[in-house]
C-alpha cells in the first residue's frame, strides 16, 4: 500500500465535541487554554460549539454531527477533541465509531479525554507545520467496489 502525505499549517483546524455529560468539562478546558485555541480554526458540533463560543469568547463554527466526517475525509479537519462519556451508552454510537474510524483512516490525531487533548496541542507538532504520512486506501476501495460490483452482477444472472 502506497502513502500519501498531506501537511498540518501553523494555523490548525480543530474539531471540539462533547457529549452531554461532558460539555461543562470541555467548555472548562477550553477556558484554561483559550490563548492557545484563540490562534487556530474550531468548529463543532452544534450546541457544543454555541456552548464553547459563550462561555469562552472564541469563534467556533457549528456544524451539524454528520458533516465532521465529510470535513476530515476532505482534509479539512486536522485534529478532534472529543470529550466522550465512556459510562453512558450512547444512541448515536454507531456514528462515533464511523467518526473515529474516518479519522484513523485520514490519520487525523484524535483526542478523547482531557489528557490526550493536552498532549496534543502542548507537542512540538502543535506549533509548527507537521507532515502526516498515512497510508492511501484508495486501490484498496476500488478493489472492493469492483468485487462489491462483481457480486451484484453475478447475483442478478
Amino acid at each position: 500500500m502506497a502513502d500519501i502525505t498531506r501537511t498540518l499549517g501553523l494555523q490548525k483546524r480543530i474539531a471540539l465535541i462533547a457529549h452531554d455529560h461532558k460539555k461543562q468539562a470541555l467548555i472548562r478546558w477550553c477556558q484554561k487554554n483559550r490563548d492557545i485555541l484563540g490562534q487556530h480554526f474550531l468548529c463543532g458540533t452544534g450546541t457544543t460549539a454555541r456552548l464553547i463560543s459563550e462561555n469562552t469568547g472564541l469563534p467556533v463554527e457549528a456544524l451539524k454531527s454528520g458533516p465532521l466526517g465529510a470535513r476530515i475525509a476532505e482534509g479539512k479537519i486536522d485534529m478532534v477533541i472529543f470529550f466522550s462519556d465512556p459510562l453512558e451508552a450512547q444512541p448515536h454510537d454507531p456514528d462515533i465509531k464511523a467518526l473515529l474510524r474516518i479519522a484513523n483512516v485520514y490519520d487525523v490525531p484524535f483526542a478523547n479525554n482531557r489528557s490526550t487533548a493536552d498532549f496534543m496541542i502542548h507537542s512540538d507538532f502543535f506549533n509548527r507545520e507537521y507532515t502526516c504520512i498515512s497510508e492511501d486506501y484508495t486501490d484498496m476501495n476500488q478493489r472492493r467496489v469492483q468485487d462489491i460490483q462483481e457480486e451484484i452482477d453475478s447475483s442478478g444472472k
